[in-house]
């Protein structure tokens, strides 16, 4: 006899569902956000239980995490992919958690990857920097802005972030202050930048596949680090069809007799991979001439943007080919 556990999983409570192999529930309780109470929930069907089916929630780590380490054989669940039934008049938690345990025992439970959490930390602390960034971008924006329509002059970003920028203002002025707020904050995550980029170098070891993704021009250190620990294990993708939409360097359109039907889900994926495969299509185009002549020839036929993301795409799929492979990037493949 097999037994089939789901959970739904919320922020402070999850719902654990255990049925056997003829979907009678030998457990269905809402129960806190504690591990141990979860393992001693589920420890009398361990032996028998094919599997724990917990959804990709915000805050899956510490209970797929600790289920794993305690010999618990775990299954993330793709939640986007997981369809109730047609005309279904009711669903809850309980329903919810039912029916993961449900489709796992029919084989059709759609299931994500569960990153190593070695990696995840480092991962993660990348994303973070992505997000000073942009809070950096803002600061120098506003003191940009602020120039302009005070002084009548342009001043560049780049200037701006320069170690020996002075504010053309009169100091102790309201206008200094103001800006002066900015520059502040801008430079101190500059420095948290530049320390967690220190730490990411360190923190992580550069394997083989930093430096095949490094000899490509418009991929840096940044850049190859964010493709090497988003992509994760490349032999889980298939083909680079697959990897390309993952990196949501796929068109979403759907058509019928030629015609545009709708979209598709264009947020399915990876944005941290379409956001590395974007900036690197931008470095590419302006440093490789044969990059350069295939972005010019799409910006023809339709615009800019869409000429941007079709060197994307066609990075994405080297990038497969390269990490699956493991052989050097060859532009004249990409560009042919």
């Amino acid at each position: 006899m097999s037994y089939y556990c789901g959970i739904d999983l919320h922020s402070n409570n999850h719902v654990v569902v255990v049925i056997d192999e003829e979907d009678n529930k030998l457990v269905d309780k809402r129960i806190d956000n504690d591990l141990n109470t979860t393992i001693a929930l589920l420890l009398p069907y361990k032996k028998e239980l094919k599997a724990v089916a917990v959804e990709s929630t915000f805050n899956w780590y510490w209970l797929v995490d600790g289920l794993i380490e305690n010999g618990f054989k775990v299954e993330l669940v793709n939640t986007t992919a997981v369809k109730q039934y047609d005309g279904l008049k009711y669903s809850g938690d309980h329903q919810d958690a039912f029916h993961l345990a449900h489709l796992m025992r029919l084989n059709i439970l759609p299931t994500g990857y569960i990153y190593p959490p070695e990696y995840r930390q480092v991962r993660d602390l990348l994303r973070r920097r992505r997000q000073l960034v942009r809070h950096a971008s803002t600061h120098a924006l506003s003191i940009q802005n602020q120039i302009w329509r005070s002084l009548g002059y342009k001043q560049t970003c780049t200037a701006i972030r320069r170690k020996g920028f002075v504010l053309p203002f009169e100091k102790d002025g309201y206008l200094y202050h103001s800006a002066n707020s900015n520059l502040v904050l801008m430079r101190t995550l500059d420095t948290q930048i530049k320390l967690v980029e220190q730490q990411v170098l360190e923190g992580v070891s550069l394997k083989n596949e930093y430096k095949l993704l490094t000899s490509v021009t418009g991929i840096g250190p940044i850049l190859g680090l964010t493709i090497m620990l988003e992509t994760g294990d490349i032999q889980r993708f298939d083909s680079p069809g697959n990897y390309a939409s993952y990196c949501r360097c796929v068109n979403s359109i759907r058509e019928s007799n030629g015609k545009k039907k709708g979209t598709g889900n264009r947020k399915a994926g990876n944005k941290y991979l379409s956001w590395a495969f974007s900036e690197a299509a931008h470095y590419m185009v302006r440093f490789n001439n044969q990059a350069k002549g295939f972005y010019e020839r799409k910006r023809q036929k339709r615009n800019g943007i869409v000429a941007i993301r079709a060197v994307a795409h066609k990075l994405s799929r080297a990038v497969f080919h390269m990490l699956k492979n493991n052989e050097a990037f060859d532009i004249d493949r990409v560009f042919h």
